[in-house]
This record gives C-alpha cells, structure tokens and sequence, in this order.
C-alpha cells in the first residue's frame, strides 16, 4: 500500500470516531516531502478537527518513517478558492453564486438555489436586465464548481 493509501486510511479510521464523523477527505497531495491533506465537514471545517486528524497522520508517518523523519504535514479545509469536488459539499452552498465549468468548456454562473443528486438548479441572468430564468444542470455535466465569495451586506 503507497504512503497516499496509508495516510488515507488513517484519516478514514478517524472519521468513524464521534467528533469527526461529519468530516469527509477530499484530497491528499505529496510533493517531496510535503504532504497537504484537504477535508472538509458537512457544517464546515473546525481548526480542532484538522489539529486532531493531524495528529493522528503524524503519529503515522513517525511510526513507519515512510516519508523520513523530516516532512512537513498541512491538514487543512480547501479554502474558497478550490472547487467543490464532491456532492456533499454543494448542499451547504444553496444560496450562493456559483461559477461552473461544464462539459465542452461551457461556462455558467448563477445562484444554487436546488439540488438533487442527479442535477443542480441555478438562477441564471435573464435575457432582460433585472429577470432571471432557472437553469437546470446534470451534475455529469460539472467539471468545476467554485464559489463566489461576496463581501457585500445582505439587505
């Protein structure tokens, strides 16, 4: 088993416990030794969450040395910059605006505003200013989701 099997078996044995049964992986990347585990968690990503599951990857990689004694371990959410990779993660975004790249590069930006597991429901800009129409679209159609951070007040 590679060190990225190990690493995720570890964080899986730890999402069974209670405090971070809600906690999901979404990417594990080595780069040398550098090693960035990515979860997130339904109602978000707490700092004690990734602190603990830290921990328990560290404890690992000293054990079996598979990576030397000296790397360096970042276990972090993805930040708001990345895309959403997985359905889990776009219930908690219903109400936010999206920016989505389709299959054959299309691209599409409009607010979450439903969701199935099959497709998501956008409103989308109108042909006229100020109307909007709903756009549905497959989820096997999503390559990237990312969501758009606003900074304005809501009314």
């Amino acid at each position: 088993m590679n060190v990225i099997a190990k690493i995720q078996a570890v964080a899986e044995e730890r999402f069974k416990e209670a405090d971070l049964e809600d906690c999901f992986l979404l990417d594990i990347l080595i780069s040398g030794s550098k090693v960035e585990v990515y979860i997130d968690s339904d109602p978000g990503v707490k700092f004690w969450q990734c602190q603990k599951l830290s921990r328990a990857i560290e404890a690992y990689l000293d054990e079996t040395e598979d990576l030397g004694d000296a790397y360096l371990l970042e276990v972090s959410s993805p930040g708001v910059d990345k895309p959403l990779k997985l359905y889990r993660q776009f219930p908690r975004n219903i109400g936010r605006d999206l920016d989505l790249t389709l299959t054959e590069d299309r691209k599409v930006t409009g607010r979450l505003e439903e969701l199935t597991e099959k497709e998501l429901t956008l409103r989308v800009p109108g042909a006229k200013k100020g109307m909007f129409k709903k756009l549905v679209v497959p989820f096997s159609e999503v390559v990237a989701a990312i969501v758009q951070v606003s900074f304005k007040k809501k009314k």
